[in-house]
């Protein structure tokens, strides 16, 4: 897994999804965040495919997916897992979200009816308000973010992913990051999905998650700068019999920064 190709693919309304699944035994579905791809996710998926058939994916507008001009916005990425899910015949896998990812496996399940075994969460944008400012200032003047020169656009994604975690990302990390992001269709892409967030898509969920009855566990970076703890424990108190747990000394970007302690969370949790 040193070199990340995602090798299959889903078309959703004439765009192509790619997507990849790795290992054997039970289902387990792994979506990422933003501006994060399935690379994000390496770690676990590799861990995880010990126990588990796990199956990952890019979202539209992300890594090697489609990214061309379109909706990538939360209100259709759990239509593109709730087709994909269908075209892997997955009933009840277990599901994990990260992030936007979190959001959206609450709203497939949710609002397109979607059963999971587990639904596990990690860091998720799920209760509002939410969005940097940055994220607002992207919304005002996207045309202009999306024709700054290539290297100025390569430095605010790296320092802007940086933000992130708890302490410094390596070399090869970055580069997996930036790399989805190059180019002039990555960048457009990259002030596109910001311009395209908005808060009414987790909003018309909300009021929802006390009727989720699913066995659901929320994982949490301490020093998560971008949504603090406090929305975690918010969360959980939201869900019923939610478990909450807290990894110590990991940002927003705990799936690279501590993924062996999120490996043995989600397993222990998996299969108790």
């Amino acid at each position: 897994m040193s070199s990340w190709e995602l090798s299959e693919s889903y078309d959703y309304d004439g765009r192509k999804v790619r997507f990849g699944r790795l290992g054997e035994g039970p289902p387990m579905v792994l979506v990422h965040g933003t501006p994060w791809s399935s690379f994000n996710l390496r770690h676990l998926i590799r861990k995880l495919s010990e126990e588990y058939t796990v199956y990952f994916f890019d979202f539209l507008g992300y890594g090697q997916s489609c990214v061309t001009e379109g909706d990538v916005s939360l209100g259709v990425q759990n239509k593109v897992l709730d087709g994909l899910l269908a075209h892997w015949e997955l009933d009840d896998p277990i599901i994990v979200g990260h992030d936007f990812g979190g959001a959206t496996a609450l709203r497939v399940h949710l609002l397109n009816k979607r059963s999971f075994k587990k639904i596990i969460l990690i860091d998720p944008v799920a209760v509002s308000p939410w969005g940097s400012p940055f994220f607002r200032h992207v919304n005002s003047y996207e045309a202009a973010f999306s024709g700054l020169p290539d290297y100025i656009h390569e430095a605010v994604v790296r320092s802007y992913v940086q933000t992130a975690a708890f302490k410094p990302l390596d070399e090869a990390t970055l580069e997996g990051i930036v790399s989805s992001w190059a180019g002039e269709q990555g960048k457009t892409a990259f002030y596109r999905q910001m311009a395209q967030a908005d808060s009414k898509y987790t909003d018309e969920v909300q009021p929802l998650y006390p009727t989720i009855t699913t066995h659901t566990l929320i994982l949490w970076g301490r020093e998560d700068s971008w949504i603090p703890l406090e929305r975690g424990e918010e969360l959980h108190g939201m869900i019923p019999g939610s478990v909450l747990r807290v990894i110590d000394d990991a940002g927003h970007l705990v799936i690279e920064e501590r993924p062996d302690e999120l490996v043995k969370e989600i397993l222990d949790f998996a299969q108790a």
